[in-house]
């Protein structure tokens, strides 16, 4: 299994575009943490800005919603996944380097648009990986680095 896990997204817009991504290149669910928005608004009505970007793959991607980010990781570490968490930090691979051959479930955990992935999760994670920066930019739309990791690594 494949799977994604946000680590409170903020924008509806973003969750709504990796919800599509997914369903492109074969994840099977994404857990929803924290602040991350979810297809259903308060009341459990579909969310009209999230049909709008998601344009149905809402309806064939899993989703579940978990409060903490670290519980939800700690959930998926004891099921045996290998996480991979795409973010910038010291500790970080090249994420044209992993392998994941071998690795039956795999989880990319992506962080919130301005402070990334949390410390706790990031300590929970097997792998740190990272997409190098050529231009004057730190990084990319969560949503974009998504995509390049996902299909590079899945080998979609």
């Amino acid at each position: 299994m494949k799977i994604a896990i946000l680590d409170n997204l903020r924008s509806v817009y973003n969750v709504g575009s990796i919800f599509r991504t997914a369903n492109a290149a074969g994840i099977d669910k994404i857990y929803l943490c924290g602040t991350t928005p979810t297809p259903l608004d308060k009341r459990g009505q579909r969310r009209k800005d999230f049909s709008k970007v998601a344009l149905g793959a809402e309806d064939t991607v899993k989703w579940e919603y978990f409060e903490s980010t670290s519980e939800c990781v700690k959930k998926i570490k004891e099921e045996k996944y290998f996480v991979l968490a795409l973010e910038q930090d010291k500790d970080s691979v090249d994420y044209k380097d992993i392998d994941i051959s071998e690795k039956e479930n795999v989880a990319f955990i992506i962080g919130n648009e301005v402070d990334g992935i949390t410390k706790d999760v990031l300590e929970l994670s097997d792998k740190i990986v990272e997409i190098s920066m050529v231009g004057t930019k730190e990084s990319l739309n969560v949503t974009i680095a998504f995509g390049i990791a996902v299909y590079r690594i899945l080998d979609v």
